[in-house]
């Protein structure tokens, strides 16, 4: 029965290897028609690798003990060729692999990328931040550390392993076939080893994932760290995650320690048997001094490949257990995707939203978080082009879900969401959301320059565009105060800005977009009264020609509004304009006369102390 993997299901649970490596290998495709080169090198290098103890045997017989020095000098440059060749086919094999792997692993990275652009918001409200960049960055330089330097080598071992076996069963069918029979321990042996090291691998994965996070966590919180005296607790914290990744670390290290002195074992243990019996069978005139010693140097080369390719498989499980929490990713389902109706030959760019003209409509709507935990219930208005639409009612009544709906970060569970009467789950989700402008609360800042910053929804904006936006905004003369003017670069979250001059950018950026519908949460909070007026402005300014949706908990702010929408546990349960609710004596003329009291207290208090 197939099963969903959840991504914050445990990597132990995912399945064997075996299908995370052949999902692994389809990043090779690309790289097909670069096979035949590489199969050459590896046959050159081969080639190169089994012929030198061939011709270094037929020295020792035919040269060395018949004292032919002309002919060893002659050999010993014939030698030197076939080693530099080696050494010059071995170096662009490594190149080359290294060159597609580096091209391979930026394309998973890549893909990662994609994929979190793509997921809903209902992912990221389970997910973790840290986690998302331990996959992103720790999982896939793992990745890298094992797979760039070691695969060129595993690549020429499987040929250099094979073509050594061929060679010593050439010399001596018996004294072969006795060295063969030592490959399937030795791969059993691998076996046992790389499972015991995976499961450990796994665990330092999911370890560094924790220590991510709690990096994170700490970093972007540090003035509240700082504020509540949590630096002491926080360190404590930290040191347990560190030792547990520590304590996995030592474990899987201690696994690898004991494989490679196994394997040592089984050369030392091979070599015995060869000098023992290739021993009795000169001593029987069977075989000649040159051919024993050339069958030692095939041992030696035949053990080497195996011993690269035992070491890179154990090796590789701390790459594979990456790769696991990558897929996972990789393989969590987008919630939201574009209906059919808006697809047309598998291309999302045949049903766009047409011009918004501004009409809303919710029609019965009904959400759920999670199932049988309903957020909203029945929720059914309209709004017509260019009104103006308050939300209030208290902090979890369901004010945001509405907005989040509208700009389809979910989807409704039942009911309709309409603007001009098409549903917008017919339509692309880009071509909806690049009509709907939002000014939040929590303004987001990037660190780049301030020109940059205004034009994140309009990347192709003119200069002109942009500074007729920030006019609009009254933004414009702050920012021909700074240093470098519109090219000022900003400091992370705007860290160098007010929460007004942060919010001024962000009405900016919204106005350069020229969104048909706007989207105002709480859009003038924490800011001072001064900053206030200069917003309200620029809102003002903003909101002209536009369907608006305003979310407001002052409710003084919103008394201009075409309609207001009282909310409570999810439901409308009053609505209408400012007027008619305050002469309805209801919730909202209720709400509204006790924060007009206690704006009348703070005064009174406020003029007092003065």
């Amino acid at each position: 029965m197939n099963r969903k993997i959840n991504i914050f299901e445990s990597v132990s649970q995912v399945n064997a290897p075996l299908p995370v490596i052949r999902r692994f290998s389809q990043y090779f495709r690309p790289y097909i028609k670069e096979i035949p080169i590489i199969l050459g090198i590896i046959i050159i290098s081969s080639i190169t690798q089994t012929i030198a103890p061939l011709l270094t045997g037929w020295s020792i017989d035919n040269l060395i003990l018949k004292g032919n020095w002309l002919g060893l000098l002659w050999m010993l440059v014939v030698l030197t060729i076939v080693y530099l060749t080696g050494f010059l086919s071995n170096r662009t094999l490594i190149v080359k692999v290294g060159v597609i792997m580096q091209h391979l692993l930026a394309q998973l990275r890549q893909d990662i990328m994609n994929k979190l652009q793509t997921l809903p918001l209902s992912f990221y409200d389970k997910s973790k931040v840290g986690d998302l960049m331990s996959r992103l960055l720790s999982d896939v330089n793992t990745l890298n550390q094992v797979f760039s330097p070691m695969l060129p080598q595993v690549i020429g071992s499987f040929f250099g392993l094979l073509a050594s076996a061929i060679f010593m069963l050439s010399i001596n069918l018996q004294l072969g076939l006795i060295t063969n029979l030592i490959v399937p321990i030795m791969f059993l042996t691998t076996a046992f080893f790389a499972r015991l090291a995976r499961a450990k691998f796994r665990i330092t994965r999911q370890t560094i994932s924790q220590l991510s996070i709690k990096l994170e966590e700490n970093i972007s919180n540090i003035q509240e760290v700082q504020a509540f005296n949590r630096a002491e607790i926080n360190i404590q914290e930290f040191k347990k995650l560190n030792a547990d990744n520590r304590n996995a670390n030592i474990q899987a290290t201690a696994i690898t320690a004991a494989f490679l002195p196994t394997i040592d074992l089984f050369n030392t243990l091979t070599w015995g048997i060869v000098l023992t019996y290739g021993g009795f069978l000169v001593y029987k005139n069977i075989m000649t001094v040159g051919a024993v010693t050339a069958f030692l140097f095939y041992v030696q080369q035949f053990f080497q490949p195996i011993q690269i390719i035992t070491n890179f498989y154990t090796q590789a499980q701390s790459g594979l257990a990456g790769l696991e929490r990558i897929f996972l990713l990789l393989d969590e389902p987008v919630q939201l995707e574009d209906t059919t109706d808006a697809i047309a030959s598998g291309r999302h760019n045949a049903i766009a939203m047409p011009p918004i003209q501004g009409k809303v409509q919710f029609e019965s709507v009904n959400f759920e978080y999670k199932p049988g935990q309903k957020v909203l219930e029945n929720v059914t208005f309209d709004a017509e082009p260019g009104q103006a639409i308050a939300l209030v009612g208290a902090t979890g009544a369901g004010k945001t879900t509405i907005i989040s709906l509208l700009s389809r970060f979910y989807d409704v569970s039942s009911g309709a969401i309409k603007i001009d009467d098409i549903d917008i789950r017919k339509v692309t989700q880009a071509s909806l959301r690049r009509q709907i402008g939002v000014v939040s609360q929590d303004t987001m800042i990037f660190s780049c320059s301030v020109a940059e910053n205004i034009a994140f929804g309009n990347p192709q904006a003119t200069t002109t565009e942009i500074e007729a936006a920030a006019k609009i905004a009254n933004i414009h003369d702050f920012i021909l105060t700074l240093p470098q003017g519109y090219k000022t670069q900003l400091g992370e979250r705007g860290i160098n800005l007010s929460k007004g001059q942060q919010q001024l950018i962000s009405i900016a950026r919204a106005v350069l977009v020229n969104p048909r519908i706007l989207i105002l949460d709480e859009a003038t909070s924490n800011i001072d009264s001064q900053t206030e007026k200069l917003v309200q402005e620029a809102i003002a300014n903003l909101l002209q020609g536009r369907t608006s949706f305003i979310i407001a908990h002052r409710l003084a702010t919103v008394t201009n509004a075409d309609k207001v929408l009282v909310i409570e546990q999810g439901q409308i349960i009053e609505q209408g304009t400012h007027t008619q609710l305050m002469e309805q004596r209801g919730v909202y003329a209720n709400l509204y006369s006790l924060q007009l009291v206690n704006n009348i207290k703070t005064s009174l208090k406020i003029g007092s102390r003065n």
